[in-house]
């Protein structure tokens, strides 16, 4: 028996997020029903990370234990033949000890929220990308992310139908970045609450807009109530980038 670490790329505009669902397509389905038709059985992959509808990854990682004797290399090249036309592509994969595990030996993990700051509909980006057409001052935002950095409860940041034992959470990193039309938010912690990502970035932007303060923000953490939040950013714009691991 081998364990397989991979690393996987996937547009999650068509799945009903990473883990599988009785009522519709995920990521985590369409990985397995691939290693299915390779192996001949029903293996059972884990995450770094469980994403929701519509989010997106970069840099996903994930692993399954396979009684195969097949190389890594020739595994992926198998598993991307197997999950076309699907939007998912594995961009790497190695053998790791048995002890490794995607969810539970991460350290870190790493989202990018990105936002297209213009009037204008969106094209190529539909999806992919959350337009606010409302003039937003970047450095308001970012100025008010450093507010939630360091260990809180960010209760108001969780969604309803969140399974985390705690609330408490520490956030290692929260920047917020223009490039133009492009506003970059850049979030990083050992482990992130249900939703917690896009309800920073949904009051953020309530920030950047002018209709919340910094104060405003801070006041919505100390409330630690679900009813204090002030937006939820929409799916279409996270992305899970990385997950880091010790050594």
């Amino acid at each position: 028996m081998s364990r397989f670490a991979f690393t996987v790329e996937f547009d999650g505009r068509p799945y009903m997020g990473w883990q599988r669902q009785a009522h519709g397509a995920t990521v985590q389905q369409c990985i397995e029903e691939a290693l299915g038709r390779i192996t001949g059985t029903e293996p059972v992959i884990h995450c770094a990370g469980r994403t929701d509808a519509g989010v997106h990854a970069l840099g996903m990682r994930a692993h399954v234990d396979l009684d195969k004797e097949i190389a890594p290399f020739r595994l992926m090249e198998a598993l991307n033949a197997h999950l076309r036309p699907e939007p998912i592509a594995i961009l790497g994969c190695e053998v790791v000890p048995e002890d490794w595990h995607a969810r539970f030996s991460c350290i870190a993990r790493a989202y990018e929220y990105r936002i297209r700051n213009r009037r204008a509909p969106l094209t190529v980006e539909a999806g992919l990308v959350w337009r606010v057409p409302q003039v937003l001052d970047s450095e308001a935002m970012h100025e008010a992310a450093q507010q939630l950095l360091g260990r809180h409860d960010f209760t108001t940041f969780r969604s309803a139908h969140c399974q985390a034992d705690s609330p408490v959470r520490t956030l290692d990193r929260l920047d917020v970045t223009r490039a133009g039309e492009r506003i970059t938010v850049q979030a990083q912690a050992r482990s992130f609450l249900h939703h917690q990502v896009r309800s920073m970035v949904g009051c953020l932007a309530l920030v950047g807009m002018g209709t919340w303060s910094v104060a405003d923000l801070k006041a919505a953490l100390d409330a630690r109530d679900r009813a204090a939040l002030g937006h939820n950013a929409p799916p279409d714009g996270l992305y899970f980038m990385r997950a880091d691991y010790p050594g």
